[in-house]
């Protein structure tokens, strides 16, 4: 991608309202833009770190089958009434009306339509289990939309899906989601802490969020420093007393990055999904469901990984694997750019001729690609390029030929 043709900009100076890090570093980027508080676009650089983040998703889900699906944002309130959430939730559930006056949601979450699909499928025992997941927009009228991706009213979420035939079944499926996102978080470079969780609006059953230790963070966890109990502070209520090494427990600010619930009946009983067992007799589909928010995802790598300069991706993430700098040298640029796409390796090129050296090294610290490239007069010469990797000082020449392997 040729910087001058790229559909975003870095950004200088930000409101004093930003209070967040990653919420000013990912708007300086260029990574996203504000359409309304809490909603917002992704640029082509928001987008490609998306598209690695859920990928790294799928790529966890396709060792256990869980099947990609897609299901609509707008549901008949109808579903929703026939589980009771549409009467228990309050303002976050966005109602709205069609022009014949029927009552409609946007989907917060999908709990209901995914228990509606599975009614028409799930037949027999032989039908069971099934996994399921998607990434679909989540709409939430949040009370305080802030900290940019953090919180937002409008957000992509990875939700996937359980259904099986008993409570034993359900907890096998609710574990291999539980050790699939520990996996996910560490391929995220993210240290995601799973803590003791109230199912809340979702369900009543065992719950665990998967928590990142950060004063960004809203939520408040709790944990004891003697035998590593961890909860969020609402599982607890007035209990700040670990019940097993019977000490004080220990309070700190965390980000949510995902939750895991065991739903039991609580949806499939109301939307009758049932299935007949080996006897023919109907039994009532167990379930579970495991959400992660993308945009938040990525707001809290860009909380941990960043310096004084900007945003400092890890390489699975980045949304380039280097970042090309011409200093006047255009053509022999353009070589190595070719080049280096032909080898498969994607490369943001700032070929830009109305910008200094300083400006584009500012741009290209702000937007933390792993790899800095420098086509300069210098290096030009003797068909060489500086390499700097963003997290070091270090600057090495190498020749065109070498780059591949060290982007490889």
């Amino acid at each position: 991608m040729k910087q001058s043709h790229l559909f975003a900009k870095t950004i200088r100076n930000i409101s004093d309202d930003v209070k967040s890090v990653s919420h000013k570093l990912l708007l300086r980027g260029g990574f996203i833009f504000p359409v309304s508080a809490g909603i917002y676009a992704l640029s082509p650089l928001g987008f490609r770190v998306f598209e690695k983040i859920k990928n790294i998703i799928r790529n966890d889900f396709d060792q256990f089958e869980a099947q990609e699906i897609s299901m609509p944002i707008v549901h008949p309130a109808r579903i929703w009434k026939q589980t009771g959430r549409f009467q228990d939730i309050g303002d976050e559930l966005w109602k709205i009306k069609n022009r014949e006056g029927e009552d409609f949601v946007l989907a917060m979450t999908h709990e209901e339509i995914a228990a509606y699909i599975a009614e028409t499928i799930i037949k027999t025992y032989k039908d069971l289990p099934i996994l399921v997941n998607q990434f679909q927009v989540k709409i939430r009228d949040e009370l305080r939309a802030r900290g940019g991706m953090l919180r937002a009213k409008e957000f992509l979420m990875q939700d996937a899906y359980s259904f099986d035939k008993d409570e034993k079944g359900m907890d096998e499926s609710y574990e291999k989601f539980y050790e699939s996102y520990g996996r996910i978080f560490k391929n995220l470079s993210l240290e995601a802490v799973p803590v003791e969780a109230s199912g809340g609006v979702m369900g009543q059953g065992q719950s665990h969020e998967f928590m990142l230790i950060s004063e960004a963070g809203e939520d408040k966890i709790a944990f004891c420093e003697q035998c590593g109990y961890k909860a969020n502070i609402e599982v607890l209520a007035n209990a700040k007393i670990c019940q097993k090494c019977k000490i004080e427990l220990k309070e700190t600010s965390a980000v949510e990055l995902g939750q895991t619930f065991k739903l039991g009946l609580k949806y499939s009983r109301s939307l009758n999904v049932k299935f007949k067992d080996s006897n023919g007799k109907d039994n009532i589909v167990y379930m579970g469901s495991y959400g992660i928010g993308i945009g938040r995802a990525m707001a809290a790598v860009a909380e941990i990984h960043n310096d004084e300069k900007g945003l400092v991706w890890p390489q699975a993430l980045s949304p380039f694997a280097a970042h090309l700098i011409s200093l006047g040298q255009n053509k022999e640029s353009d070589r190595v750019y070719t080049a280096l796409l032909k080898s498969g390796i994607d490369v943001l090129y700032d070929d830009r001729l109305d910008k200094t050296p300083g400006e584009k090294f500012t741009d290209a610290d702000l937007m933390g690609m792993p790899f800095r490239i420098v086509i300069s007069a210098k290096t030009a010469v003797n068909k060489k390029a500086e390499v700097k990797k963003r997290n070091e000082n270090k600057v090495s020449i190498v020749s065109y030929a070498e780059l591949n392997n060290i982007l490889q």
